[in-house]
């Protein structure tokens, strides 16, 4: 009997095996990382959430009694061949002149058990008759149910309505939309295109995007919004409320991903003055600025281009504090200015009647200015009147690129200029010029240079000579045209 034979692994083997055992188990490893990763990053379903915010979603719809066509619009193209037969229709039926009703579709949200609702202002905006449908579920009403106006804000396009019913309503609670980061999973809902009651998902795109408003602050987000979805919520992935869908970006009017809810920290402060009060009150400082750009901060001898350049005091708060034309606003209330869209975001989330301590910028050094706000709605609804003045003495010259000329009561009527403001009148504009490529065009009126009030010809050589002097490369000139005043850095080197 033979001895069985033992099999005995070499050295070169064994190592073999070990690596390849190795390997095997850190592949099993980062396959098991993976989906964990993404089961983080994604639940695999978000019809758990979905559920549970869903009943506070509503739709709203709305109608209006219109004036009778004259035409046939809207039923086919102008100038088509079909036009003069359904004008003759229409007239035969004698409805060209009869009222309608047009109805609209929209979304809301529930935001308290007592019926207070969420929307867009252009959803309800002229509406006769508001109906909220709450969308099928149990506990909720199954009558569509008449909604009243509480207030709107067309600057940020927020309504706030209130329905009355016999139970408590399922509502949901905002989140703060200052915490939502580009890449955030977000939901929205609402009643895309009158499909009724649907649920898109993507992420944050984008963060404090600006449209139009002087408030603006939107959420750019990739889930998709269509029309119907106005006045609806966008959520986080707790249940919460970090926009209201707005707008889309879109070149065939569906959603190509680019979407805008604004954000919820602006809705928040809107709609409790609007429940408070009936509307808006925003503080007002008073004043018309401008962005400093690096000519503008190197002509005033600034380090950087930031804050917020006055170019305006008219009567109000800030003039009865001593603010003036050429005041740089550094910081409002203890807060750092950056631009123009900073400092107006924070005056009009300030009280009314608060006093502020503003910083600006004047002759090369700060000074700390106390202001008393206004309320930004009593000025927009003021109208402000002219006093009469003296005109100087009339004369021509060529400087800067520029034809000017003092102001006389002709050019003043002519040009719209108030009777009691001096300065002197571009009468022609080099082509050729920087001043040119600046805007600067006939017609309008200087009425600082050098930071300093210019009535004559004289004034404008003695602002030039003061900032030669002082090593200045370029002058700032304060330009008015049609009553709107800009500032304008020009160079003083050949």
């Amino acid at each position: 009997m033979q001895p069985q034979a033992n099999v005995i692994m070499t050295g070169p083997n064994r190592l073999m095996q070990g690596w390849r055992l190795f390997w095997l188990g850190a592949v099993a490893m980062l396959m098991v990382l993976a989906q964990t990763v993404t089961a983080q990053a994604r639940p695999e379903s978000l019809a758990p959430l979905a559920e549970q915010i869903s009943p506070a979603v509503v739709n709203i719809t709305t109608s209006t009694v219109v004036e009778g066509r004259t035409g046939p619009q809207g039923i086919v193209p102008e100038g088509s061949p079909f036009e003069d037969f359904f004008r003759e229709f229409q007239d035969r039926n004698g409805d060209e002149n009869r009222p309608r009703r047009s109805s609209a579709l929209g979304s809301g949200f529930v935001i308290s058990e007592d019926g207070y609702i969420v929307t867009n202002n252009h959803v309800i905006e002229g509406a006769d008759e508001i109906l909220i449908e709450f969308f099928p579920g149990d506990g909720l009403p199954e009558e569509r149910l008449p909604a009243k106006v509480v207030g709107t804000d067309p600057k940020t396009d927020i309504a706030l309505l209130k329905v009355e019913a016999d139970m408590p309503l399922s509502f949901v609670r905002f989140g703060d939309s200052d915490t939502a980061r580009v890449g955030d999973w977000v939901i929205a809902m609402g009643n895309p295109l009158g499909q009724g009651f649907s649920v898109s998902a993507g992420i944050v795109s984008a963060r404090n995007r600006a449209l139009s408003g002087s408030y603006d602050d939107y959420i750019q987000t990739d889930a998709a919004i269509n029309r119907g979805n106005s006045g609806g919520p966008l959520f986080n992935m707790d249940g919460e409320v970090v926009g209201v869908n707005t707008a889309i970006l879109s070149p065939n009017g569906g959603s190509i991903g680019i979407g805008f809810s604004m954000a919820s920290n602006v809705v928040t402060r809107v709609v409790d003055q609007l429940k408070e009060f009936g509307e808006t009150r925003r503080g007002w400082l008073g004043v018309r600025i401008q962005d400093v750009t690096e000519e503008l901060a190197e002509s005033m001898g600034l380090a950087n281009a930031t804050g917020a350049l006055v170019n305006d005091v008219p009567e109000g708060p800030a003039k009865e504090s001593g603010m003036l034309p050429g005041d740089v606003i550094m910081s409002f209330d203890g807060v750092e200015v950056e631009n123009t869209r900073g400092l107006v975001k924070l005056v009009g989330n300030s009280e009314v009647g608060k006093k502020v301590r503003v910083v600006v910028y004047r002759d090369g050094g700060t000074q700390t200015l106390l202001v008393t706000l206004g309320r930004r709605e009593d000025a927009e609804r003021a109208t402000p009147v002219a006093q009469p003045g003296t005109a100087p003495e009339e004369t021509e010259k060529e400087i800067l690129g520029l034809t000017l000329g003092a102001l006389t009561d002709d050019m003043r009527s002519e040009l719209g200029v108030a009777s009691d403001q001096d300065g002197l009148v571009v009468l022609s504009v080099d082509e050729t010029s920087e001043a040119w490529e600046k805007g600067l065009r006939a017609g309008d009126v200087i009425t600082e240079a050098g930071q300093q009030k210019v009535a004559s010809l004289d004034d404008l050589d003695d602002r030039i000579t003061d900032a030669q002097e002082a090593g200045r490369k370029s002058l700032l000139l304060l330009v008015r045209r049609g009553g709107e005043p800009r500032f304008v850095a020009l160079s003083l080197e050949d």
